[in-house]
């Protein structure tokens, strides 16, 4: 996909400077204004991150030159269609799509799958079963459950494993049968982090002639992820989860997203993937999440990487793997060092390609809440409870009240925040 033609108009700090091979976090940190000259500790990251400057500006440049409608003949409208259009280009080369006619871009990831459950119900017979799992946030639960009780589907639960972390194989084959039609995967939890083999589960699944819906929210701030190799139908993931505004992208297969019978006012296009946008696009968030894929890009280079524009940001991930593993290793190590702590979740750090940065824990007799509350107290954030994540809460035991506490590390936080988080809850729990 060619590059993006509003890439050489807003520079990255990043886009600066020469290329380098040591993670240069002080030039990373610099981008996001909301780290330059303060002490807190983000380490919230699995419910929002943090958003660079250069998307702030994208956004705040939209709002003030490409605020009209689309389909018009005046310059703002040829703007804000223009802007429409690089978005969804900028979109389709996250994911890896054939065509960025294949992308749906949708308020978040929630309402584009209950959008989509209303559409793929349609499709099913009463009697068909889906399947879902215990590892899921609720957005890639309650839509299909809802599905189901509309069009009289059956749900089957397909549970993850407790000492590998993840879903495995057997237990998918074990729920197989000539009326599977559906199955939403989580690629990776926003509970434990675990990091799902999604191309081999999907490759079973639509061997048995069922669709593959994938919910990538979690992985897409720490893995640049491939539709093209894992061979699924649909992937949804959130550009406010990888540094960008509040948005939700669906990518689903051209000839699925021609077939499907969508929700539309009547005199909308039937072109893809206008048949699935409802409603006056948000030109603002649009021009941001371009300027986002142009972020990642430019932290590609800063990292010293170059090729197209996905090669780069291809290379960014890698450094930004590299980069967490080191703090992830230190986290982890120094919290189950604590008495009283149990990790829910891949603790071995030999196996940490199978997991993202999302950390959490429990303790056997201070409060997830009490922990949150003392960290806030130290500028740290953090969550606590079960964040959404209920059924692997109910899965594993833990109350659904206290849940965990979760940190989560983004390629911006520092060795120094971990030490500090490591420090504030050793206080506490001593």
């Amino acid at each position: 996909m060619a590059e993006n033609g509003t890439q050489g108009r807003q520079h990255s700090v990043l886009q600066r400077v020469p290329p380098m091979t040591a993670y240069p976090i002080d030039l990373i940190r610099a981008s996001f204004p909301a780290l330059e000259n303060s002490r807190t500790a983000y380490l919230d990251n699995p419910a929002g991150t943090l958003v660079p400057q250069t998307v702030i500006a994208a956004v705040a440049e939209a709002m003030a030159t490409a605020s009209s409608n689309l389909g018009g003949r005046f310059a703002a409208s040829q703007r804000a269609d223009a802007t429409w259009r690089l978005a969804h280009e900028a979109a389709a080369e996250f994911v890896n799509a054939r065509s960025w006619q294949e992308v749906v871009i949708g308020p978040n990831m929630t309402t584009l799958a209950f959008q989509m459950g209303r559409v793929l119900g349609k499709t099913f017979s009463q009697g068909d079963e889906i399947i879902v799992t215990r590892m899921d946030h609720e957005g890639n639960v309650s839509p299909w459950l809802a599905m189901a009780e509309e069009y009289g589907l059956v749900v089957k639960w397909l549970p993850f494993n407790r000492e590998s972390w993840r879903i495995e194989p057997d237990d998918l084959a074990a729920l197989l049968t000539p009326r599977t039609k559906f199955l939403a995967l989580n690629y990776a939890s926003n509970m434990t982090g675990s990091i799902n083999d999604v191309t081999a589960l999907t490759a079973m699944a639509r061997a048995a002639g069922a669709l593959v819906w994938i919910d990538a929210v979690q992985l897409a701030p720490h893995r640049l992820p491939d539709v093209q190799a894992i061979g699924c139908d649909f992937l949804v993931c959130s550009s406010y989860k990888f540094f960008g505004p509040h948005l939700g992208v669906l990518w689903g297969r051209g000839d699925l997203l021609r077939a499907l019978p969508p929700h539309r006012v009547r005199c909308q296009s039937d072109d893809i993937p206008d048949r699935f946008c409802t409603g006056t696009p948000q030109t603002e968030l649009l021009a941001g999440l371009t300027a986002t894929i142009d972020y990642l890009a430019s932290a590609g280079e800063a990292t010293g990487n170059t090729g197209t524009r996905r090669e780069k940001m291809a290379g960014a991930y890698q450094a930004f793997d590299a980069y967490e593993a080191g703090l992830t290793r230190r986290l982890i190590g120094g919290l189950t060092a604590m008495p009283g702590v149990r990790l829910v979740g891949i603790a071995n750090s030999n196996l940490f390609a199978h997991r993202v940065p999302t950390i959490s824990f429990t303790h056997e007799r201070v409060s997830t809440h009490r922990f949150a509350e003392a960290l806030a107290a130290e500028d740290i954030n953090v969550w606590s409870g079960h964040n959404y994540a209920l059924e692997p809460a109910r899965h594993l035991g833990l109350s659904e009240e206290e849940g965990v506490v979760r940190i989560g590390i983004a390629h911006y936080n520092c060795a120094e925040e971990i030490e500090r988080t490591l420090a504030a809850i050793d206080k506490l729990v001593a």
